[in-house]
């Protein structure tokens, strides 16, 4: 009897105390929150009964100056528990929609460790959990050094994992599918695709982190509102089946820096049985503070075209010339001799400008046209570009004059060279400049070391400096495109003028290592979930030995798979990144691009899987025009498109840009045709895709019947 009271005493100890039960709005999600017996905080997530995350430990190790190290994972009490929830509408400054419901119901979860304050705020929505640690002001802890942060998703399974290989530097990897407990053995392999990593743990992968579980569950593990705290990573013990929070590190090996009143960012989990609501997610966004801005009406959608591709298929140069006066220390560009193939000149930025206002782009992109580019990496000058002096051959007072008589702007570029110190203390006059001279909108790069040395892409230091550009740029009405900076977390919902990041492999990467076909099918399952991306679509001529017999690659695409990216990778800053003259030649097929809408009233998910396909669908902001885009990996499919969204009584002319039946990214991938039909909300389309090809479809509203005349009805 003794043995069994002692069993039974084991039982009860090791059962949870203090459950706090949060249901999603819609009843499908639960969230448990608990502290065991050691005081940790744990927390669970169910959907639909299915378990999503397993008992999982919260909280921090933080050291202080003059105590050392602290442990907050235990030795917590419960100070107090509270419930509220939110069931509002708002409208983004631009997007996939016109309108975003911002349903959840939340818990705070107030708690003290030996007088250490530390809160967990949970917000439980009906497609997800967004939770956040905030230490409130107080005198036992006014500031303090993460160790590490101790978060954990405790998986339910050996899910399939659609992810990338955790790097402080870059995240321009291609995705690996493997198991979670194949994650470790492939990492290695991973890592060795690029040279300039900052390796972590063997095991550790980049957020947003997509799995699909046995049992048919999607699960996407993210942050949000990423501001004032180094990026998180995950850390995979693989035998366990476990995630871990994975900081990045500051030049002193510190995990963040906080003062309190202080919070971290919110951890993501968006769940669904459905991988369509992964992508129609709007949880990260909602998660998000409101514009800052009161006056957005400078922020506009922006359709370009650049001086930029023609460089990556051999054409032409960034360099005015080579580094020969940089070692004979001279200066003067006057001095020196000009490459013939330097791209930024005033007589080619004209052709472009011309090209853009003739097919109605709003801007052109000029890489180039800014002295430094020879002494690339600061094999000289510490301080890199300056940003305001141009090369000999580019005019920006006759081209600022030019462009305005065309209905055209021209778009800045700032390349940091990563000596981000730098580019710090000539922002104001780098902006300015721009200012004088009419430019509105500024693509930033990061590549390279981070100077001061030391610092990563992904650390605190520079998501604080990101967000300064942003705000910066503001003041000044200037919108910006960061290239090679911290994957985004919907920070675009507070400043809208930050349209769009790369922050992952785009089609630059065709030109230099190829882009396997299923690299597209997964982005928006993961790099997309954050934000909008620069990915600069629009190659058609995707054999690019045409242009440059040394240039071997191709594109891992049929030419209408470049179209219907404008649909499945959203942007409000859509390239058309192919050379003029090429567009000149598939003017026909150039036509989906001119035609093809930035910015929505709504949006469609209507078919996805991520790593095989998606298809998708999306009414133009304030007009009767619909869009769709259609995608496959390398395997040929029958994409099947509804149009129920359409109104209902009216008829609609669909033009589609398909792949011909011979088209294969591979052997043929040039080959497509165009038809149009006429469709209605009950038309049904079986639409064949080819390998590594894909579906563009316009849809206008049937204004003169004569119009549809001999036109076949779906």
């Amino acid at each position: 009897m003794r043995n069994i009271f002692f069993v039974l005493w084991i039982y009860l100890a090791s059962l949870p105390i203090h459950a706090q039960i949060l249901n999603s709005p819609d009843q499908n999600m639960t969230l448990s929150f608990t502290l065991d017996q050691q005081g940790t905080p744990i927390y669970t997530l169910n959907y639909k009964g299915k378990e999503v995350i397993k008992p999982s430990k919260l909280g921090f190790e933080i050291v202080l100056s003059k105590l050392g190290i602290i442990d907050l994972t235990r030795n917590f009490t419960v100070i107090s528990v509270t419930t509220d929830s939110e069931d509002s509408v708002w409208q983004p400054v631009w997007g996939e929609e016109k309108e975003i419901r911002n349903h959840y119901n939340e818990m705070l979860v107030k708690l003290s460790n030996t007088d250490r304050l530390m809160d967990i705020r949970f917000r439980l929505f009906d497609d997800g959990l967004g939770f956040r640690y905030e230490f409130p002001k107080q005198k036992i802890l006014y500031d303090f050094i993460i160790k590490e942060e101790i978060t954990e998703f405790n998986l339910a399974g050996d899910h399939n994992a659609f992810w990338m290989p955790g790097d402080y530097e870059t995240n321009e990897y291609t995705y690996l599918t493997t198991k979670i407990s194949e994650i470790a053995a492939n990492r290695k392999k991973a890592l060795t695709r690029i040279k300039t990593q900052v390796p972590i743990e063997d095991a550790a992968v980049q957020t947003p982190f997509m799995m699909k579980s046995d049992d048919g569950l999607y699960i996407n593990i993210h942050e949000a509102a990423l501001v004032d705290y180094p990026a998180m990573h995950l850390n995979v013990e693989v035998n366990d089946l476990k995630l871990r929070s994975h900081l990045v590190p500051d030049v002193w090996g510190g995990k963040g820096d906080v003062y309190t009143p202080g919070k971290s960012p919110w951890r993501t989990i968006i769940v669904s049985d459905d991988a369509r609501r992964i992508l129609a997610s709007k949880l990260i966004l909602n998660l998000n503070e409101p514009c800052q801005f009161e006056d957005v009406s400078w922020i506009k959608p922006i359709k370009y075209i650049g001086v930029w591709w023609e460089m990556f298929v051999g054409k032409g140069t960034w360099n005015y010339t080579d580094d020969t006066h940089i070692k004979l220390g001279i200066t003067d560009y006057s001095k020196v001799q000009q490459n013939t193939t330097h791209s930024a000149n005033t007589t080619n930025v004209k052709y472009y400008i011309d090209f853009a206002a003739k097919h109605g782009f709003d801007q052109v992109l000029v890489e180039g046209w800014n002295i430094g580019w020879e002494d690339w990496g600061g094999k000289v000058r510490s301080n890199l570009f300056d940003f305001v002096t141009p090369y000999p051959d580019f005019n920006v007072e006759e081209l600022q004059q030019y462009a305005a008589s065309k209905g055209v702007k021209i778009m800045m570029h700032h390349e940091t060279g990563a000596s981000v110190a730098n580019y710090e203390r000539r922002l104001d006059d780098a902006f300015q400049f721009m200012s004088n001279h009419g430019y509105n909108a500024v693509k930033t790069g990061y590549v390279g070391w981070i100077r001061p040395k030391g610092e990563h892409h992904d650390g605190q230091w520079m998501i604080n400096h990101y967000i300064h550009v942003a705000n910066t740029a503001a003041r000044y009405k200037i919108m910006v495109n960061s290239h090679e900076a911290v994957r985004p977390t919907g920070l675009h919902r507070t400043y809208p003028n930050w349209l769009a990041q790369e922050s992952a492999r785009g089609t630059e990467f065709e030109a230099m290592a190829g882009l396997p076909p299923e690299h597209t099918t997964i982005l928006p399952f993961t790099r997309l979930i954050g934000g909008p991306m620069d990915y600069t679509p629009g190659i058609l001529q995707t054999i690019f030995s045409y242009h440059n017999p040394k240039k071997t690659k191709q594109a891992g695409t049929t030419l209408v798979k470049q179209l219907a990216y404008y649909i499945t990778i959203y942007s409000p800053l859509q390239m058309a990144a192919d050379l003029p003259e090429t567009y000149d030649r598939f003017a026909d097929a150039f036509q989906f691009i001119k035609d093809v809408a930035i910015d929505w009233d709504h949006t469609y998910i209507l078919e996805a899987e991520p790593g095989d396909y998606i298809t998708i669908a999306r009414k133009a902001k304030g007009k009767n025009e619909w869009f769709i885009g259609g995608i496959t990996d390398e395997n040929a499919r029958t994409a099947n498109i509804t149009f129920d969204y359409l109104p209902s009584g009216q008829q609609y002319i669909a033009t589609i840009y398909e792949d011909s039946k011979t088209a294969h990214w591979q052997t043929n991938p040039m080959s497509y045709q165009i038809r149009k039909v006429v469709v209605t909300h009950k038309s049904n389309l079986k639409q064949y895709l080819a390998p590594g090809g894909g579906v563009a479809i316009s849809i206008k509203e049937v204004t003169d019947k004569a119009e549809m005349k001999d036109l076949k009805k779906l």
